[in-house]
């Protein structure tokens, strides 16, 4: 399993979009754009895929832990810190009236086909 599978696997786990790994990446003090994050989880056959290196991949796991756990001086919960950015990225969902259906007028409707008594 190489680095870029690590990456992509922990991004579909923990429901992260690049600009939350950016931030993550950003606690550490390691920059990287979102586009060079678009190469690490494209395909290897991809002309654009590059390598995932060591060194980015420590840096994210690092900058994981502090995201999740805080630092020693404000340390956090990590079950809170998931649970609160899962209930800011759910949408209140919409009630909708059900439309009310119109019945037909079929009082002023002539029949082809009488029935001759």
């Amino acid at each position: 399993m190489t680095n870029n599978d690590i990456l992509k696997k922990l991004r579909v786990a923990l429901m992260l979009r690049d600009d939350e790994i950016v931030d993550i990446l950003k606690l550490v003090d390691f920059k990287v754009s979102k586009s060079e994050l678009g190469a690490f989880f494209r395909n290897e056959d991809h002309p654009k895929y590059v390598a995932c290196g060591d060194q980015i991949l420590r840096n994210f796991l690092n900058g994981l832990v502090i995201h999740l756990r805080g630092t020693k001086e404000n340390p956090k919960i990590p079950k809170e810190v998931l649970y609160k950015r899962n209930q800011s990225k759910e949408t209140p969902k919409k009630t909708f009236a059900p439309k009310k259906k119109k019945s037909p007028d079929i009082s002023y409707v002539k029949y082809k086909n009488k029935k001759k008594s």
